[in-house]
């Protein structure tokens, strides 16, 4: 029989959006609410569309020991999708792992929790009660499970489709926590016909035959989490055909947008562009709240103004004054950051064919932008203290040879600009 079902993950709710301190009141209350109403969308999307099913990847709190608050939340929207006969299946991860607080509350009898001992399964029938699945899943036992999970899911016959939920890291995504580690084609050989997976916070379909997916978390929950965020309708066809529908839940949007000063000889016309930019962000949102950051980059005149913290910190709040306070709208845009990128407008002789130290810091530079290896060392190198600490070392390695050539980049830049200043 053909049949849909609601794939989502890694809703951490309750998610505490740390950082924001100097953000008005109505920004960190909206935010704070945020991993809550994405919720509430994917479940009225489900009601709304009839799902036969719906399936969590796990994380869908933010803290082992989750909230009173959280679980409450989760209960009602677990019951309103009881009253509509749809059956929720569950998975936890490292973030609300089974060993966290739970409080004693009774869940409808419609929701499957697996539990963290073995691979279990469930039969899924449709609201005519004929067979159309069975789901499988395990859940963490604790935050940080090391083991392949993925190896203990193998299908039980009595079905038409075979759907896996699993929290895990697929071929070792160095972005990621390396946990219950797999590989895709391990993924691919076990027979399934759907893995529901979470954990990454990106939207990826890694494969489609069978499908294997990332849905992405429900809600960005920082700037590098930025676009629309949501879950999976998925429609399986009476042939078995897989087809996915991307809907977007977020209940307010992270965004970066590009701003050239190319061509931009004065303040007002740097002004104009991103009183601009911060315009095109509020409209692409439709109507939504926006957290922005907007990138400098290009070659221009204004370079050289922007090296200064100071100055782009008026700029910071020079414009957030001007796009007015979140306090008197609903759809309000937050600058969030300034993240400058940009380059000195060469005039005459290229500085790095010259003589001295700054010609020869900008040629070394150039060099480890071009080459991937050279600039691999060059950033080990310097920042080889830092890499001490776990976090700031997997966040180098996560780096790709083009994030890692604009940072070697903006680096020399900034060492030119503060070289000519000093002479």
């Amino acid at each position: 029989m053909p049949f849909t079902f609601l794939h989502a993950a890694d809703l951490h709710l309750d998610s505490p959006f740390r950082g924001l301190a100097r953000a008005p009141k109505a920004v960190r209350e909206r935010l704070k609410e945020s991993t809550f109403a994405s919720f509430e969308k994917l479940v009225s999307l489900s009601r709304l569309e009839k799902v036969d099913f719906v399936v969590l990847a796990g994380d869908l709190y933010d803290a082992a020991d989750r909230s009173l608050r959280a679980q409450l939340r989760m209960q009602k929207q677990l019951t309103l999708l009881a009253e509509d006969g749809i059956p929720v299946f569950i998975v936890h991860g490292n973030h609300d792992p089974e060993n966290g607080w739970q409080a004693r509350l009774d869940y409808p009898e419609q929701v499957t929790v697996f539990g963290s001992r073995r691979v279990e399964f469930r039969a899924v029938d449709n609201r005519r009660g004929e067979r159309i699945a069975h789901v499988y899943g395990i859940s963490y036992r604790e935050a940080a499970v090391r083991e392949n999970l993925a190896a203990g899911f193998e299908k039980k016959e009595g079905a038409p489709f075979h759907l896996a939920l699993l929290h895990a890291n697929v071929d070792g995504d160095a972005a990621h926590d390396n946990y219950a580690p797999c590989r895709l084609s391990e993924l691919a050989g076990k027979g399934f016909d759907y893995w529901a997976l979470g954990h990454v916070h990106g939207r990826r379909v890694l494969g489609e035959s069978p499908h294997v997916v990332y849905p992405g978390n429900s809600q960005g929950r920082s700037i590098r989490e930025i676009g629309p965020k949501g879950g999976y309708v998925v429609s399986v066809s009476e042939t078995g055909d897989v087809s996915l529908s991307f809907r977007d839940t977020a209940d307010v949007l992270w965004t970066e947008l590009a701003v050239s000063i190319e061509g931009i000889r004065t303040e007002q016309e740097l002004k104009g562009r991103l009183e601009a930019a911060m315009t095109a962000a509020a409209a692409e949102a439709g109507g939504r709240p926006v957290v922005l950051r907007l990138r400098l980059e290009g070659a221009g005149v204004q370079h050289d103004s922007l090296q200064s913290p100071q100055v782009v910190a008026e700029w910071l709040e020079s414009l957030r004054e001007w796009y007015g306070s979140p306090d008197e709208s609903d759809a309000w845009v937050w600058l969030d950051s300034l993240d400058v990128r940009t380059r000195p407008e060469l005039g005459g002789t290229d500085p790095a064919e010259g003589d001295g130290f700054l010609a020869e810091l900008l040629r070394q530079a150039r060099s480890a932008e071009a080459d991937g290896s050279e600039g691999r060392r060059l950033l080990e190198e310097a920042l080889e203290p830092a890499l001490r600490q776990p976090k700031l070392r997997e966040w180098t390695l996560s780096l790709g040879d083009e994030r890692r050539s604009e940072l070697i980049g903006q680096a020399a830049r900034l060492a030119a600009a503060l070289l000519r200043e000093k002479e």
